[in-house]
């Protein structure tokens, strides 16, 4: 699929817009247009409905060791700045970045990759921010220019393995940064932190300093107590949460994947400890199983257990939700959602002060007059059975997914390039957005044939009735083909059509976005037709 291509439509059909875009733009932050809105809203109600409201507190789901409850949370944005110093957001959120004095531009060290080649006697490191064929062609590119060579003279050209991060470089002296002409441009790697920093209140010193949250989470866990002592909830419990973060990435990219502003849908799922790790395999299995529901093809979704060495030092295990984006170079996965084995590390945290292992344990960090260098709250956030009077720290999964990455996921899914006939039996060219209907930012759309002949009376009529259930739109302008069309590319799963037969024997025509299939119903059945095919989620076949 070519992103370009989805970029465009996404821009002239409504779903997304660059932010600010009439004053040039805001690198790193996108605005939702009125088909992106309904279609993230209908992911998030997804996720809510599946994973919180419509969960049965008193029935053991497949796969679940026992019955389990679900409550939710809503959070403010900014927190107590001591939460970001306990939970280490303050001191480890960074990553690295490097400047080109040349270009004056700025890197993130991860993101930037190239290759060893040798070539009139001297050897060049000559880096990219491309992956796969792309890159491999950069770096060609960028070397023949460097050493003044033609295209027939790629031969001289003497490269040494294939693309590589720049982490594994140790100096820069050598390299040929991804924008610049002269060798050893690049600063060496510094750390960034990716908090945004703010003031609260009237003092704009550091006794005012607060930050953006980075994540969902932090405000689930100092609010564990509260839940416990206001909802009666019993481990195992999870609560959820969906709202915005907020990281100051060095180098956003790829449309909304890397965002400064995003969303997030969140669970910190609390277990005895004895049990999370059957609830961690529960947790990783149910999420990708939901991707799946929703029309994420497997040979373009995967789920990737974390090696040893990926693992964060709190760790008990770590799986990762992964899809094939197209933006990516072929066989290379960007992440959807994590889900990790936390164990006690962040009730603890919170408690204690800020954590750290020595060996096999986790012990609060010191200063050096021996003192937690980050102090805890000091509030108990154990937890007693009161069936058994058993007192423990319960562990945590937390299965974190973001609600921007799964929308332009089903973006990217969804785009489709095939052939359909027009109004006259000729088979068009057409793009048409197969979302999975109960995502689809329009649900249907309902078309008079002919403006005249008490059709479009009729027409009204019934988009009324679905209007009070349902998203969806009324169209009588233009051939009904062309109408067709505009809803393929909004995504809108089925088109009712009043036409002549209608007044006749009180019957519309349903077709159907994906086959084209189509088929008859009374009209006074058009609420109950579309609401069981949205609930059974297929399309005709």
């Amino acid at each position: 699929m070519d992103m370009d291509k989805l970029v465009s439509l996404c821009k002239r059909r409504g779903f997304l817009f660059q932010s600010s875009e009439i004053y040039g733009g805001l690198n790193g932050f996108w605005d939702y247009g009125p088909l992106g809105v309904e279609l993230k809203r209908n992911v998030k109600e997804a996720w809510w409905q599946d994973m919180v409201r419509g969960h049965d507190d008193l029935a053991t789901l497949s796969g679940a060791p026992e019955p389990y409850e679900m409550t939710g949370l809503d959070c403010t944005i900014i927190m107590h700045p001591q939460v970001w110093k306990c939970s280490g957001h303050y001191d480890l959120f960074h990553d690295y970045m490097v400047d080109c004095r040349e270009s004056k531009k700025r890197y993130r060290l991860d993101q930037v990759r190239g290759r060893w080649l040798e070539a009139k006697g001297q050897r060049i490191f000559v880096a990219t921010q491309q992956g796969g064929e792309e890159g491999e062609a950069e770096t060609q590119q960028r070397a023949l220019k460097f050493f003044n060579l033609r295209g027939k003279d790629v031969d001289q050209l003497k490269w040494d393995g294939p693309l590589v991060l720049l982490t594994a470089v140790p100096e820069f002296s050598r390299v040929l940064g991804p924008d610049a002409k002269e060798l050893g441009t690049l600063t060496p790697p510094r750390e960034f932190n990716l908090m945004f920093k703010t003031y609260v209140g009237a003092l704009s010193g550091e006794e005012g300093a607060a930050f953006l949250r980075p994540e969902t989470a932090q405000g689930i866990f100092v609010n564990f107590k509260n839940v416990l002592d206001s909802s009666r909830v019993r481990v195992p419990f999870g609560i959820a949460q969906m709202g915005k973060s907020f990281r100051n990435e060095i180098t956003p990219r790829n449309f909304t994947f890397r965002s400064r502003e995003f969303e997030q849908m969140e669970i910190e799922f609390f277990c005895h400890p004895k049990s999370s790790p059957e609830w961690y395999k529960f947790w990783r299995d149910r999420r990708y199983a939901w991707y799946l529901s929703l029309g994420l093809e497997g040979e373009r979704l995967r789920l990737r257990d974390h090696d040893q060495d990926e693992l964060s030092h709190y760790s008990c295990g770590t799986a990762d939700i992964e899809y094939a984006f197209p933006f990516l170079p072929p066989g290379e996965f960007g992440e959807l959602e994590g889900i990790a084995h936390r164990g006690d590390f962040d009730l603890r945290s919170h408690m204690e002060g800020k954590l750290v292992r020595q060996g096999n344990e986790l012990v609060v960090e010191l200063d050096a007059e021996g003192k937690p260098r980050h102090r805890g709250s000091g509030k108990d956030l154990s937890y007693r059975d009161d069936l058994t009077n058993e007192r423990f720290v319960p562990h945590v999964i937390e299965p974190s997914a973001g609600a921007d990455r799964a929308t332009l996921a089903f973006l990217c899914q969804a785009y489709t390039e095939d052939e359909a006939p027009d109004e006259n039996g000729k088979m068009q060219q057409r793009v048409v957005m197969k979302f999975h209907p109960r995502i689809a930012p329009v649900k249907a759309a309902v078309f008079p044939l002919v403006k005249k002949d008490g059709m479009p009376e009729v027409a009204q009529r019934i988009y009324r009735d679905l209007k009070k259930s349902f998203n969806v739109f009324y169209d009588e302008k233009g051939a009904v083909g062309r109408r067709y069309r505009r809803q393929d590319e909004a995504g809108t799963p089925y088109c009712i059509t009043v036409d002549g037969q209608t007044l006749v024997d009180q019957t519309v025509t349903v077709r159907d976005r994906d086959s084209l299939k189509q088929w008859r119903i009374k009209a006074d059945d058009t609420v109950a037709e579309i609401s069981r095919l949205i609930a059974g989620g297929e399309l005709a076949t």
